[in-house]
Parts: C-alpha cells; structure tokens; sequence
C-alpha cells in the first residue's frame, strides 16, 4: 500500500490538484484526498515540488512487432502476403521483451496500443497491452481492440507494385466494400463453415471493436467516414494528417482521431501538409484526439516531446495531457481502467521532477498497477 503525498496533481481530466495525497491498494487508486494523516501501515513517497500525472498512453504503436534495429527477423507487422488479412493477430507478433517497451516505461508511457501495419487494405486484429511484462497474454488490457484497414499510398505501393489489386485508391476502397459484405454474408449466413477472417470482421460488424483506418489525406479521411455511413460501424481515424482541412465534416461524424507521427519528415506525398496545428483545429472543431508516435516511425520515447509541439500549435498544457491519458483511453475504450488518477482505476502514474511539458524535467518514477517499475 502506497501514500503519494504533498502532490501536486494531473489528473488527466483537466483538473489540477494541489498539496494532495493519492493513497494505492491492490494496484488501485483508493482516494485522492487532503489526508493530513497517513493511515498505517502505507508506505509514504513525497511528492513534494513534483508533478503527479497519469500513465501515459500511445495509441498507435508497432511496439514488440516492429523490433528496433533487428531487421528482417524482427520485422513481423506486415503480413504483405495478401492485402487482406483480417485473420492475422499482432498479439501472434509481438516480442515483449524487445528494447522499445523499456523506451516507453522509461518516458513514462505505461499504456501501448500494438497493430499491424499499413501495408494491407485490412491488416489484422490488434491490442492494448500494459508496457511492463515479459509474457504478452498478462500485459493484456483489452484484447482485441480494433481491426486495422489502411486508405492511400502504402496498399497502392506495397501490392500494387505486385500487379495486383489494388493498384488505385479506389481499388483500396473497394476491396475494403467487398470484404466486409462479405463478412457480412457470413454474419447472415446458415453455413456455419468456420472462417478466422469473418469471424474477425463480424465483431466489426457487431460493434465489439472499431474499424481503425490509416488515412492521412483529407480525401482518404472522407473516403474512411463514406464507408463507416455505408456499413454504419465504428471507426476511428488513424493518423488523421490533414484533417485540419476538413475538421467539420470529421466532427460531424462522431468519431475519434489519433494524430501523428508529426514529428516524422515529410517522407512521402500524403505527408506534405502536417502540422502542428492540426490538433487545435480538431480540438476546436470538437474531434476528440489523441496524439501519437506510431513507433518505431517516431521513437515512443518522444511521445511527450510530440505534446510539446503540439502546445506550441496553439493547445493548451492540460488539452495535450488529456490527448496521452483520457482523451487516448477513451480512443482505446480502456477509459474505465487507465487514463485519469481516480479512485478504483488501475494505479498507472509517473512522478516528474517538475512540469513535464518542460523538457528539461525528467521521468523521476513509473508506477504501473501501483508496483515501480
């Protein structure tokens, strides 16, 4: 059992507490409260002069499957054998040993979300793991969390180098139409034949997970929201790079954006209009984000350094905390566990030496289900 005191507090919610004390049993928050007294038997952390936050969270990762400096051998997120693969895992993928997840833990990100990549129209199931672990089925924490389907450039690239379809932006949009009728079919279908693929699609279909789409271009993103009225499903926008430019429609979709890797060069056409104003523009408009590295693109180690452009594009400190910590949990649909320091949510927390969107404070400890890691 742990006592936090003299904390001064970010919630994750917006609020910010003063000279608080954040009491931890179990791995659970119990209380945040002004205890002028301990109760026994709590083992006291000061806290005074520091900054308490949530555990940060990174929505869009390709930690453990993507493994850093490896190469081909640890090169497991792109099942490029067809582009459609909505059989395939990235749980099946993902090395939890690998350097990336100590990055995170050591930058005080305590929450990942791990996918499939890009390269395919429908990539594969993913999962929201916990950073800490050497045995991925107990860094569970909710599994699985989406299907990922990817809109523009890479399907072109990747399999339309092949020969094959699709070779255009619109044979991308179509073969995504004419797999999930087809899981569609299954869904109604008396021939009860199993297919992993279907079956995967049909929690789409169902509303179990989200349909988590790449896209990056303003016209990607419409062609994305297009088909979420077509099949009436729920989606989130991954990337989201030019929503800036169409941030009102978006809004008028009811759906949630992660926005990133910003911090990338402009390695390609679709990235020629990043900024780091596009979350203020989303934010005003009313589109719920979250901000992200995509790592390995961008080092998970620079998630708050992203937060820190992302106030100099005009958002204020506690908007760009809510995009690492609630704002990113409910984009996960974890917000019921993680994501805000409040009674009965896991004990995920960091202790900075002071503000963390100054740079020149550090990660001072990481507590993750109320254990120091």
């Amino acid at each position: 059992m742990l006592a936090i005191t003299n904390a001064t507090i970010y919630e994750g919610t917006g609020n910010i507490l003063k000279g608080r004390t954040i009491l931890v049993k179990e791995g659970i928050f119990e209380m945040v409260s002004s205890l002028e007294k301990v109760p026994f038997n709590y083992k006291i952390i000061d806290a005074a002069g520091k900054i308490v936050t949530p555990g940060l969270i990174d929505v869009h990762t390709h930690l453990g499957v993507s493994e850093q400096g490896v190469g081909k051998e640890g090169s497991d997120f792109n099942e490029t054998s067809s582009p459609v693969t909505p059989q395939v895992r990235a749980i099946d993928g993902i090395n939890p040993l690998e350097s990336g997840f100590e990055d995170a833990r050591k930058s005080g990100i305590t929450t990942v979300q791990v996918m499939p990549g890009s390269a395919n129209v429908i990539g594969g199931e993913m999962v929201v793991l916990k950073t800490v672990g050497t045995i991925v089925d107990e860094m569970i924490l909710r599994e699985p969390s989406g299907m990922k389907a990817a809109l523009g450039e890479n399907p072109k690239r990747v399999h339309g180098d092949k020969g094959k379809m699709p070779i255009t932006r619109m044979g991308i949009a179509a073969k995504l139409r004419e797999t999930l009728i087809e899981a569609q079919n299954y869904l109604y279908s008396d021939d009860r034949n199993r297919k992993l693929g279907m079956e995967n699609l049909v929690k789409v279909l169902q509303g179990k997970i989200p349909l988590r789409i790449h896209a990056h271009r303003a016209d990607d993103i419409v062609t994305a929201l297009r088909i979420k009225r077509e099949f009436e499903i729920d989606i989130t926008i991954e990337h989201c790079t030019e929503g800036h430019k169409i941030a009102e429609f978006i809004a008028s979709h009811d759906v949630r954006v992660s926005v990133g890797p910003t911090l990338s060069t402009r390695s390609k056409v679709e990235l020629q209009d990043k900024g780091w104003s596009t979350v203020k523009t989303l934010l005003d408009a009313g589109v719920p984000c979250s901000i992200t590295t995509d790592h390995p693109v961008i080092g998970i180690e620079y998630l708050i350094t992203s937060a820190i452009h992302a106030i100099r594009g005009g958002i204020s400190e506690q908007q760009a905390l809510q995009a690492l910590t609630l704002d990113a949990a409910k984009h996960l649909g974890v917000e019921d566990r993680v994501g805000s320091i409040e009674a009965g949510k896991d004990a995920d927390f960091v202790i900075w030496s002071g503000n963390p969107f100054d740079l020149r404070n550090r990660v001072e400890k990481v507590f993750i289900n109320g254990e120091p890691i």
